[in-house]
């Protein structure tokens, strides 16, 4: 779809982006997509870990993507859950080589120290954002802040705080953001896993190159910056399609704009 010479209506804003979430969420998704990771498990743990890695992984090639966060779980014994707890300091020297872009064995190590420290005090992660979440459903930011102070208690190594994003700080935290669709969202189709008792409305639309090129090409975002405020910006726009899940409306503008449907 080119490029309108005008802007849509809802009505037909709304059959538009109907019809391309459809067309994307489905299972077929699955395979070519990081969430491809978590898919391996059925363990509530396993999956919140194993999801979290592969969110942290999801920049650059998907194919890569999926090789290096395999990897991990192969390096966990594809059992993380329980590596996370139980792992001797000799079985963290194979995590030493790891390198993803700039993701490399140390903030590894960092990010197996953060989450052995949720699960001992947390006991999971959905418990922490649940129990932060119940007294305002609307301030993710500040669920994701807290996730984020919580992880980087334990952390020897400043650099690997930059791994996970800050929406107070106004980033977008585009991979956080697609992490907690994964574990929100209850699904139909079987992409997204819904393990947490937190209604969709929750969440945030993910903001990448591709999602925020559809978004403004349809009038669905005016804000240059793919900031935070422009993901409360954007996710407030869908709500008019879907005020009980806005989010799924983020397989439709990422795949229009991928397979180059709208330009």
């Amino acid at each position: 779809m080119k490029k309108s010479q005008r802007l849509l209506s809802d009505s037909e804003l709304k059959t538009l982006l109907d019809k391309y979430y459809h067309l994307y969420n489905t299972n077929r998704f699955i395979e070519s997509d990081p969430v491809f990771i978590p898919h391996h498990f059925t363990k509530t743990e396993d999956i919140e870990i194993s999801g979290l890695f592969a969110a942290t992984l999801a920049w650059g090639q998907r194919p890569t993507i999926i090789k290096n966060g395999l990897k991990l779980m192969q390096w966990m014994d594809y059992d993380p859950y329980n590596f996370i707890l139980q792992h001797s300091a000799a079985d963290l020297t194979r995590f030493l080589n790891f390198a993803h872009r700039t993701f490399n064995g140390v903030d590894v190590l960092n990010f197996i120290s953060g989450l052995n420290h949720i699960y001992n005090q947390e006991k999971s992660i959905g418990n922490l954002f649940y129990e932060y979440l119940k007294s305002d459903q609307n301030d993710l930011a500040g669920a994701i802040g807290y996730f984020r102070n919580k992880m980087i208690e334990r952390f020897t190594h400043q650099r690997s705080k930059k791994h996970i994003a800050n929406p107070l700080a106004n980033a977008s935290a585009k991979r956080l953001c697609m992490y907690l669709r994964w574990m929100v969202r209850k699904d139909k189709f079987g992409v997204d896993f819904g393990i947490w008792n937190l209604p969709s409305s929750v969440l945030r639309c993910p903001l990448d190159v591709h999602t925020a090129r559809a978004s403004r090409q349809l009038g669905l975002l005016s804000r240059e910056q793919n900031d935070w405020k422009a993901v409360e910006i954007l996710t407030e726009n869908l709500k008019r399609f879907d005020a009980d899940d806005p989010v799924k409306y983020d397989f439709a503008l990422f795949g229009m704009s991928l397979n180059k449907d709208i330009y």
